[in-house]
C-alpha cells in the first residue's frame, strides 16, 4: 500500500491526478481523508513544487503567555508577546536563518570606515497601520524610548554607546562611542519595534508596520490579527500569506500537543523532547527542531547571599551534571553547555576553552571552601521557565545532595513567573533564546547597565572589554576579546548553563513552507509571515 501511495502522490504533483481523486483513490486503500490531504501537503513541501497560496487562517499554539503580558515591546520577555508583537511591528532589520540581514523599516544601511557612524535609510512607502507613513524622526524617537532608563527596556542594554542619533531626510543616523561592526545586528532586536512617535504616548497601541493589525488581546488567553491591504512587503502571493493569524497560548505541554494533534492549531512551539520523536510519526504532522544559541539556565544574583561567594557558585557549577541534563531532558536534542552564553553558533567563538566537568568531588570541596551555613539554598522554578524545567531542578538537586550542597526546590505558578520569579528573586530557572552575535548578547545581559542582567554581573573590566571589542575591526583580535569574556563570565558568574537547547516546533502538514531557524523558534517567530497553508 506504501508504494501504490507513493505512486498517486507524484500523480497528483505530475498534474495527472487532482486532489479530490487522490483522497477517493486513497479512501479506497483505507485511508482517511484527513490522512490523505496531509501526505499530499507534505509531500508537495518535500518535493520543493508548492507555491504559496493567499488566504486562510493560521492557529499558532504558543508557550510563554501570561496574563500580565503587554504590548509595549520594551516588556516583552517571553514567547507569546514576541510572537503576537511581530504580527503587527516590525524592526529596521531582521535576521535570516543563514545569518544575513534583511530589511524591514530600513531598505538599506551603511556605516563609516570605522563602523562608529551608522545611517540606516527608512522605506519611502512603508506605512504603520493607522495610516500615517513611517518617517525617520519616528524611528528615532523610538530609539531614544528604549535608550531611557526610565523605560525599563529590554533593549537597554544594546542601546548603551550611542553617543548621539539624528535624523536627515529619510536617514536615521547613529554615531557610536566607539565603532561596532555588528550595529545593524541590534537593530534586530525584538524590542526594537518601530512606532509612531517611538511610541512615547502609548507604548502598548499595537501600532506599528506589520503585516497585521490587531484585532483582539486577551493577556495570557489569546490574540487575533487580521493582514493589513496597505502592507509595504506586497501582496499576499509574495508575503504574509493567511488572511488572519490566531496565537492561542497553550501553557501546558501536553495541551499544546493534543491541541495540535486535533487540528485546534496549526503550529506549536516547545514540543518536549522526550515525546518529540514519538510525535513525529503522526502522519498528519511533522516536528521540526534546529540547534542554534538558545540556552536553558539556572541563574544566581551574585549581589544577594549566599550567591556572592563565588566558592558557592563554582560549587553548584561542578555539582551539575550536563550531559545528564543533555540526555534526561533534552532527550539529545541540544548540547552541552559551559557557563557562558555563546556556543559554536556564535561567529568568533573560541573552541580552546576547556569544558567544565561534572564532578562532586570539586563541588563539595568549592562547597566547604564557600563556609556556606548550610541553611536551604532555594532554587525557583516552574513548567514554563523551560521544557522540562521541573524536573532538571529535580535533578540538579540530587546532584547537589551527592555533592553535600542543601539546595532545596521551589516549584512556582507559570502565571506571573516572568514577572515575579525572573530577574526578581536571586535563584531560578530561566532561557534564552540566543543573540546573532556576540556583542548583542553580552549587551543585553551582562553589561553591567543592562536592565535585563539577570545575574546581576557587574565588572567594570567586562564591560571595558565589550567596548574594546565593538571597536576592533581586526577579528582575530576581536575573538581573543571575546574569549577573555567568557573565560572571565565562566569562572566567576552567575550563570549555570547546562545545555543548548535545539528549537523543537511542530507543525501541521497542511502548512506549507515551514523550515526551522537557528535564530528562535516558530522560524524566529515569522512563521505567520513566511508560511502559507495547501490548497
Amino acid at each position: 500500500m506504501k508504494n501504490d501511495l507513493k505512486h498517486l502522490t507524484g500523480e497528483v504533483a505530475a498534474g495527472n491526478m487532482t486532489r479530490r481523486e487522490f483522497v477517493a483513490r486513497a479512501a479506497a486503500l483505507g485511508v482517511t481523508a484527513a490522512v490523505a490531504n496531509s501526505m499530499l501537503a507534505k509531500q508537495a513541501q518535500a518535493d520543493g513544487h508548492a507555491t504559496p497560496v493567499a488566504g486562510g487562517t493560521f492557529r499558532m499554539g504558543v508557550q510563554g503567555g501570561e496574563s500580565t503580558n503587554t504590548q509595549d515591546p520594551a516588556t516583552w520577555a517571553s514567547d507569546v508577546p514576541i510572537a503576537i508583537g511581530q504580527l503587527w511591528g516590525e524592526t529596521l532589520v531582521e535576521v535570516e536563518a543563514d545569518g544575513s540581514l534583511t530589511g524591514l523599516v530600513a531598505e538599506s544601511w551603511e556605516g563609516s570606515a570605522d563602523a562608529s557612524t551608522w545611517t540606516f535609510k527608512i522605506r519611502e512607502n512603508c506605512m504603520f497601520s493607522n495610516g500615517n507613513a513611517v518617517t525617520a524622526e519616528d524611528v528615532m524617537q523610538t530609539m531614544e524610548r528604549h535608550s531611557n532608563e526610565d523605560s525599563k527596556s529590554g533593549a537597554l542594554g544594546i542601546m548603551k554607546g550611542i553617543k548621539a542619533m539624528s535624523v536627515d531626510g529619510m536617514n536615521f543616523v547613529v554615531e557610536l562611542e566607539t565603532g561596532n561592526a555588528d550595529l545593524p545586528y541590534l537593530m534586530a532586536d525584538y524590542h526594537l519595534m518601530i512606532q509612531p512617535g517611538g511610541g512615547m504616548d502609548d507604548p502598548a497601541a499595537a501600532i506599528g508596520t506589520g503585516a497585521y493589525v490587531m484585532e483582539d488581546f486577551e493577556p495570557g488567553v489569546r490574540a487575533t490579527a487580521t493582514r493589513r491591504d496597505d502592507y509595504w512587503g506586497g501582496d499576499q502571493t509574495q508575503t504574509a500569506h493567511y488572511d488572519r493569524v490566531e496565537v492561542i497560548v497553550l501553557n501546558d505541554a501536553t495541551a499544546r500537543t493534543a491541541a495540535l494533534q486535533s487540528g485546534q492549531v496549526d503550529t506549536i512551539n516547545r514540543v518536549e523532547p522526550k515525546i518529540a520523536k514519538l510525535l513525529d510519526r503522526a502522519p498528519t504532522l511533522s516536528v521540526q527542531n534546529v540547534s542554534g544559541r538558545g540556552h536553558y539556565v539556572f541563574i544566581a544574583h551574585i549581589d544577594t547571599a549566599p550567591f556572592d561567594n563565588n566558592d558557592l557558585r563554582l560549587a553548584l557549577k561542578y555539582a551539575m551534571n550536563r550531559q545528564e541534563m543533555v540526555d534526561k531532558i533534552l532527550q539529545g536534542y541540544g548540547g552541552v553547555g559551559n557557563d557562558m552564553p555563546i556556543n559554536a553558533a556564535y561567529p568568533l567563538f573560541d573552541d580552546t576553552i576547556p569544558q567544565r566537568e561534572f564532578s562532586l568531588e570539586k563541588a563539595a570541596e568549592h562547597y566547604k571552601k564557600s563556609g556556606h551555613d548550610g541553611s536551604p539554598i532555594i532554587l525557583r522554578t516552574a513548567d514554563g521557565a523551560f521544557p522540562g524545567a521541573v524536573d532538571a531542578a529535580a535533578l540538579f538537586q540530587q546532584s547537589c545532595q551527592a555533592a553535600g550542597i542543601p539546595l532545596e526546590v521551589k516549584r512556582e505558578p507559570n502565571d506571573g513567573y516572568w514577572s515575579e520569579v525572573w530577574n526578581v528573586q536571586p535563584f531560578c530557572c530561566s532561557y534564552w533564546g540566543g543573540r546573532p552575535v556576540q556583542d548583542q548578547m553580552y549587551a543585553t545581559a551582562y553589561l553591567s547597565t543592562a536592565d535585563w542582567n539577570d545575574t546581576r554581573w557587574k565588572r567594570d573590566e567586562f564591560d571595558a572589554m565589550l567596548l574594546e571589542a565593538r571597536a576592533e575591526l581586526d577579528e582575530a583580535k576581536r575573538k581573543e576579546i571575546y574569549s577573555k569574556m567568557g573565560r572571565m563570565l565562566r569562572e566567576e558568574g552567575g550563570l549555570i548553563l547546562p545545555m543548548f537547547n535545539d528549537f523543537i516546533d511542530a507543525v501541521s502538514n497542511d502548512v506549507l513552507g515551514f523550515e526551522g531557524d537557528p535564530n528562535g523558534p516558530q522560524m524566529n517567530w515569522y512563521a505567520f509571515k513566511k508560511t502559507w497553508k495547501a490548497a
